[in-house]
C-alpha cells in the first residue's frame, strides 16, 4: 500500500520524485525517502513523518542526481521510523518496495542476515538476498532473487555500478512505466506519471524493466526480450490537482457531475444501455442464475445498492461477500454465478485473489474499476471502468457514484437481455438514469446549506444512522465516510434493528442521521424516527424536498434532496452524506485527504 517512484533522466530528480510522492501520499504516510545515484555513488535521504518533512530534510542534505528512487511508506514490517523508511540499502543494491515478503524470516535465516540489517522490514531482507547474488548481471540477480519471494512486491532496484539505470520487477503489486522526453519514469500509480506523458504501460508480473535515459527494456525471467503492450491515459491530466479547493475530497466531490456524465452517456445508444464497446455479451446477462458481488469497504457498499436494484428489478438472487472472507466461507459459486468484482484501484488484493478464486470455478466475471490495466481488470473476463479520473483524497466519493451508475447500467442492460421490460419501462428508468447528474448539481449549490447543518454533530462522540432498504444501504457508505475523515464513532442500523438492542445507545448527546427516501418505507421510518426523538435524540434529517413534515416544528435540522425516482434517490442522498462527512471533518481541523492509518489502495492481505 505504499507509493514508488523511480526516475532517470536529465533533469533533477531530487524535485521530481518529492512531486511525485506528494501525490502519491495517499497510498501511505507513515514515512519517505530518496535514493540519487551519481558520480560519487549513493545518497539515502529519509525520515518517519510526512513527505513535507522529507522535503524540509532535502533542503538541508541536499543530496543531487538524475537518477533516482523515492517511497512514501504505510507501515506493515515494522515499526514507524527513519531506519524502517525507504529506501533501503544493504551493499551494492538499493531498492524500495510495496508489497509483503512473506518467508522474510525464513530468508533472514538462510542467509545469515540476522544482525546485519538495519531496519525491522521485509524489504530490506530484499535488499540483501539481491546483494548476495549480485555478480555484476542485474538480471540475474533479480531472477534468482525473485524465485526465492514469497508474497507480493513491487520492487524498483538500482545498482552502484549501474550508473543512470533502474531495474524494477512485481508481482501482484502494480507498477506502471512510461518513456519521457529525456528518459523514463516508473511508479505504482499512473497519476505521477501524467505530468510528463499520457502513454505509459502496465509492468507485467515476473517481468523485469531496465530504466534508462535511452528509453525502457522490458525482459521476461528467462531473459527473452518482451514486447510492451502501451496504454494511453484517457482522463483529463488537469483533473489530477486540487483545482483550487482546499482539498482533493472537495474537488471530487464536485467533479461527480461530470464523470458520471463520462461514465453513463458513452454506454447509452438509441435509449438502450449498451456494452458493446467493452465486449459483454447479453448471454452471460441473461443466462446467469444467480449473481455474487465480491468487493472490499466503499465498493462493497456500491455492490449493495446494486444487490437491491437487481433483485426487485430483474427478480435474481445476488450476494455482496466481503472480498477479504470470500475464500474462507466456501463460496458457492460455478458456471451459472455471474461474479461482478468492485474496486476502485483494481488493486485491492482481497478482491483480486477472490476473482481469480472465481474464476478457477468456472464463474462468468464482470470487473468494474477506474484504472486502465489495473491487476483486477487485466484477472478479469470482462471489465467496465467507470471513468472517473484520477482520485487521490483515501475516502472515495466519485469512485463510489460512478460505481453506482455502472450498476445502475447492467440492470438495465440485464432487463433488456431477459426481455423484462417494456419500450416505456427502459425508457422511463434511462432518462431518469440521465438527470443524475443536474440532480446532483442541484445538491452541490446547496453545500453551504449542508455545512451549517454538520454544526449538530461535529462535538459528538458518537453518531448513529438510520433508514431502511435502499436508504440502509447507501447510510452504510455515510457512516463509513464520517468515520474515516472524522474519527467520530458512527454506526449505521437498518432503523426496524433499533429496538432489538441499538436503542439503548440513543440519548440527548447522542445525533441521528436519518434519511426517508422510500415511499414504501416511509411511515415505517418516520415511526423509527418518533422513537429516537422521544429519547431525545437529535434528529438530522434528509428527505425529498416535496415531502411534508408533521410537527414540522420538531425539525431543526433537515435537508431536503432534490426529486427522483425512488430507486436512484441513493445519488443526490449520497453526495448529501458526503457533504456531511467532508464538513465535519474540516471543521475539525482535521487532515480530510490523509486520514490516520488508512491507505487508499491495500494490496496486502
Amino acid at each position: 500500500m505504499c507509493g514508488i517512484i523511480g526516475y532517470t533522466g536529465k533533469d533533477d530528480a531530487k524535485e521530481i520524485m518529492l512531486d511525485a510522492l506528494e501525490l502519491l501520499e495517499y497510498r501511505g504516510y507513515d514515512s519517505a525517502g530518496i535514493a540519487l545515484l551519481n558520480e560519487n555513488g549513493t545518497q539515502i535521504v529519509k525520515r518517519a513523518g510526512r513527505v513535507k518533512d522529507l522535503r524540509n530534510l532535502c533542503k538541508e542534505k541536499k543530496p543531487v542526481g538524475c537518477c533516482g528512487i523515492g517511497h512514501t511508506r504505510w507501515a506493515t514490517h515494522g515499526g514507524v521510523c527513519d531506519e524502517n523508511a525507504h529506501p533501503h540499502r544493504f551493499g551494492r543494491i538499493t531498492l524500495i518496495h510495496n508489497g509483503i515478503i512473506e518467508n522474510y524470516r525464513e530468508l533472514t535465516e538462510k542467509y545469515a542476515l540476522e544482525g546485519k540489517l538495519a531496519s525491522e522490514t521485509d524489504s530490506e531482507v530484499v535488499a540483501a538476498v539481491l546483494e548476495h547474488f549480485y555478480e555484476g548481471d542485474p538480471y540475474s540477480a533479480i531472477r534468482k532473487t525473485v524465485l526465492k519471494l514469497k508474497g507480493t512486491f513491487a520492487l524498483a532496484i538500482m545498482f552502484d555500478d549501474q550508473p543512470g539505470k533502474i531495474y524494477a520487477v512485481r508481482n501482484v503489486s502494480p507498477i506502471v512505466a512510461a518513456v519521457t522526453e529525456d528518459g523514463a519514469i516508473l511508479s505504482s500509480d499512473v497519476a505521477a506519471i501524467v505530468p510528463f506523458t499520457t502513454d505509459y504501460f502496465v509492468v507485467p508480473e515476473f517481468h523485469v524493466i531496465c530504466l534508462s535515459t535511452d528509453g525502457i527494456e522490458m525482459f521476461d525471467l528467462s531473459g527473452d526480450k518482451a514486447e510492451i503492450d502501451w496504454l494511453k491515459v484517457d482522463w483529463d491530466v488537469s483533473r489530477s490537482g486540487k483545482g483550487g479547493y482546499p482539498f482533493y475530497m472537495e474537488k471530487e466531490i464536485m467533479e461527480q457531475p461530470q464523470v458520471i456524465k463520462e461514465t453513463i452517456l458513452p454506454r447509452i445508444r438509441d435509449g438502450k444501455p449498451d456494452f458493446g464497446k467493452e465486449g459483454i455479451p447479453d448471454e452471460i446477462l441473461r443466462d446467469c442464475k444467480r449473481i455474487c458481488v465480491i468487493a472490499c469497504g466503499t465498493a462493497m457498499h456500491a455492490g449493495l445498492v446494486g444487490k437491491s436494484l437487481i433483485q426487485a428489478m430483474i427478480g435474481i438472487h445476488v450476494d455482496v461477500v466481503m472480498a477479504s472472507e470470500f475464500m474462507y466461507n466456501d463460496p458457492v459459486v460455478d458456471k451459472d454465478t455471474l461474479v461482478i468484482a468492485i474496486s476502485q484501484s483494481g488493486e485491492t488484493i482481497d478482491t483480486l485473489e477472490a476473482l481469480k478464486f472465481a474464476r478457477k470455478c468456472g464463474s462468468p466475471s464482470i470487473s468494474i474499476v477506474n484504472v486502465k490495466g489495473a491487476s483486477i481488470a487485466r484477472a478479469s473476463e470482462y471489465v467496465i471502468y467507470t471513468n472517473a479520473g484520477p482520485e487521490i483524497a483515501v475516502a472515495s466519493t466519485k469512485a463510489y457514484t460512478t460505481q453506482l451508475a455502472v450498476l445502475y447500467l447492467i440492470t438495465a442492460r440485464m432487463a433488456v437481455a431477459r426481455k423484462l421490460w417494456s419500450d416505456e419501462q427502459l425508457t422511463a428508468f434511462i432518462d431518469e438514469l440521465c438527470r443524475v447528474p443536474e440532480v446532483m448539481e442541484a445538491v452541490l449549490a446547496k453545500k453551504e446549506e449542508i455545512h451549517r447543518l454538520t454544526g449538530t454533530i461535529l462535538n459528538a462522540k458518537d453518531v448513529f444512522m438510520i433508514g431502511r432498504g435502499l436508504d440502509y444501504s447507501i447510510l452504510l457508505e455515510g457512516s463509513l465516510k464520517l468515520k474515516e475523515i472524522s474519527y467520530i464513532h458512527s454506526e449505521a442500523y437498518a432503523s426496524g434493528e433499533l429496538k432489538h438492542g441499538t436503542i439503548a445507545l440513543i440519548t440527548e448527546d447522542t445525533p441521528v442521521i436519518a434519511v426517508v427516501t422510500q415511499e414504501k418505507l416511509k411511515s415505517k421510518e418516520f415511526s423509527n424516527i418518533r422513537e429516537v426523538q422521544s429519547r431525545g435524540a437529535r434528529v438530522l434529517l434528509l428527505l425529498k424536498e416535496n415531502e411534508e413534515l408533521e410537527e414540522s416544528g420538531q425539525w431543526s435540522s433537515v435537508f431536503r434532496l432534490p426529486v427522483m425516482e425512488d430507486p436512484f434517490m441513493v445519488m443526490p442522498a449520497s453526495v448529501a452524506l458526503q457533504l456531511i462527512a467532508y464538513y465535519v471533518s474540516l471543521d475539525k481541523g482535521l487532515d480530510v485527504d490523509k486520514p490516520r492509518n488508512l491507505a487508499k489502495v491495500v494490496t496486502v492481505e
